[in-house]
């Protein structure tokens, strides 16, 4: 609202869009009065131009004019501006709270936010159009494309439904036989797996006990799949009787079962296969892993040559540019289908100079380097390269310490690894197992003998996967992380013994084996060995499409 001491016309107009001196207009207090009062800017003008609140020439001042219409609305505004300026208080309502201007204010407060809220706009929906009835045929398309029809089975879309001219038939002719495939489910039997598939019940226990009889329940492994054709139907309420079933029970042997004479013949056929190992190799590059898939090795292959390879060569020492090379036992069928199995060999190999040559021996399927073959063999067993049996970190050194139950000071005889619940333990070397079960403060405890006078103990466990005199090999599971005994939450107590006495496991560097090897399994190791590396290496395009991995 503007009153008479403000001004407008063409000389601010003039003064703005010349972009010349002049004023423009602020806002500034009235003492006493109401809110803010705009207030003339003075700037310095340029020479020849008029001063601020003078006319242009040729543009009179509204303000002057003698019309009564204009005195009439400038003695309004400056009648509302005395008015607000006596009614109406901008005052801040953190100070002289309880005075009559606080309260005052306050009272204009109150009155503005009770205007808002009686001019708020109301979100209330609109009222919409009554719906206009629907022909025949715009009803049919609306019913066409809603969700109803899903429940008859019909894909949703621009389907149009029946109309008079369709013919709605009674019964339909059938298909002389049905091909369908079933998959043998985890925890299921075979039985009622074909009395799914639409077997009748006779049908399905005649199957179930002809295969059974050529194959041992156990050895058929779920996810088999069974290929079966079903004749035509006798009686449209009875099921359809089987005609032939085929299922490749093992990866050696293929079984089918046809209806001969009105009832069913079993017939095996011995699928030959090719046994001899299959050997990768390829440059490690930016990731010895993807490496190794990409050269054709399946994920459990990759992790037992990563573990193996662990043992004797740290990660950090291979090269981009070295070549990985392992061995892998692997089955191929005459039919095209391969199944690969355990790693054979493990090698690394830079240039011409073998870094790493690790071959399974002996019956604990041991990994065996031909140095240590040959003799005294060193593992890597100590808290130095073995540090952390348990994938954790180390949370409490060996020595003497407050007991965070028991309150005293009193010695901690080993070490202790934060582990997650359930994380697997390893043995840190070969070695026997002495004690396996309830040990007092340490909880399930077990105890490893190393020989030469080493032991280790891992305290708290969870569970145990071990049993007394049971030989173990380094990196065997022996056991899970748990809280057991005196213990504030998972972790893993881990000790070392010298002499029967214990020892700061951070001052022990290595355990040394002493292997007594015989002439003819030396011989026997290096014909082995030998006989790997004489397999030519196999490409990846190689591999058939329909290998089991």
């Amino acid at each position: 609202m503007h009153g008479p001491s403000d001004s407008f016309g063409s000389f601010g107009k003039g003064i703005g869009a010349a972009g010349l001196g002049g004023g423009g207009f602020a806002r500034s207090t009235v003492p006493g009065g109401f809110g803010t009062r705009r207030a003339p800017i003075v700037t310095p003008a340029l020479p020849g131009t008029p001063l601020p609140g003078t006319p242009l020439p040729g543009a009179p001042d509204w303000r002057q004019s003698p019309h009564p219409f204009a005195r009439r609305w400038l003695g309004a505004c400056v009648r509302i501006e005395r008015a607000a300026a006596r009614w109406l208080h901008v005052h801040d309502l953190a100070q002289d709270i309880g005075s009559r201007r606080w309260l005052h204010g306050a009272a204009t407060g109150a009155t503005l936010a009770a205007a808002a809220l009686a001019l708020w706009p109301s979100f209330a929906p609109l009222q919409a159009a009554p719906l206009q009835a629907l022909d025949d045929g715009m009803a049919q398309e609306f019913a066409a494309q809603g969700i109803r029809p899903l429940a008859q089975g019909a894909s949703n879309g621009r389907h149009f439904a029946a109309t008079a001219r369709v013919i709605h038939l009674a019964a339909a002719p059938e298909r002389a036989t049905i091909a369908l495939t079933a998959t043998l489910g985890e925890n299921d039997s075979l039985a009622r797996m074909l009395q799914r598939s639409g077997l009748a019940g006779s049908d399905a226990a005649q199957v179930a006990g002809l295969i059974t009889r050529a194959l041992p329940p156990e050895q058929l492994l779920p996810g088999t799949r069974f290929a079966m054709t079903l004749g035509a139907h006798a009686n449209p309420f009875d099921p359809r009787p089987l005609e032939k079933l085929s299922v490749r029970a093992r990866f050696d042997l293929a079984i089918d079962i046809v209806r001969q004479g009105g009832g069913l013949a079993l017939h095996q056929r011995a699928i030959p296969v090719d046994t001899t190992p299959m050997r990768l190799t390829g440059i490690v590059g930016s990731s010895l892993y993807r490496s190794a898939r990409a050269a054709g090795a399946s994920p459990q292959a990759v992790q037992d040559y990563l573990r193996t390879i662990d043992t004797v060569l740290p990660f950090e020492d291979i090269a981009p540019t070295d070549e990985f090379d392992l061995v892998v036992a692997y089955k191929r069928a005459a039919d095209g289908q391969g199944q690969m199995g355990d790693l054979l060999y493990a090698g690394v190999r830079r240039g011409s100079q073998q870094r790493a040559q690790l071959l399974r021996w002996g019956n604990q399927g041991e990994f065996m380097s031909p140095e240590a073959m040959k003799g005294t063999m060193a593992g890597s067993t100590s808290a130095g390269a073995l540090a952390a049996p348990v994938d954790g970190h180390i949370t409490s050194g060996f020595g003497w310490r407050r007991h965070p139950i028991l309150g005293y000071v009193r010695l901690h005889a080993g070490i202790d690894f934060g582990a997650a619940w359930g994380a697997p333990i390893h043995a840190v070397s070969d070695g026997t197992v002495t004690f396996a079960g309830w040990h007092g403060g340490h909880g399930e405890y077990v105890r490893l003998d190393h020989g030469g006078g080493i032991g280790t103990g891992y305290g708290h466990m969870s569970r145990i996967a071990v049993a007394p005199g049971t030989h173990v090999v380094r990196g065997q599971v022996i056991g899970y992380v748990g809280s057991t005994g005196l213990s504030t939450g998972p972790h893993l107590h881990y000790e070392l013994y010298r002499g029967g006495q214990v020892v700061d496991p951070g001052s022990f560097s290595m355990i040394m084996r002493p292997r007594s090897v015989d002439p003819a399994q030396l011989a026997a190791y290096r014909a082995r060995l030998n006989a790997l590396m004489a397999l030519r290496p196999i490409a990846p395009a190689a591999l058939h499409s329909s290998e089991v991995r």
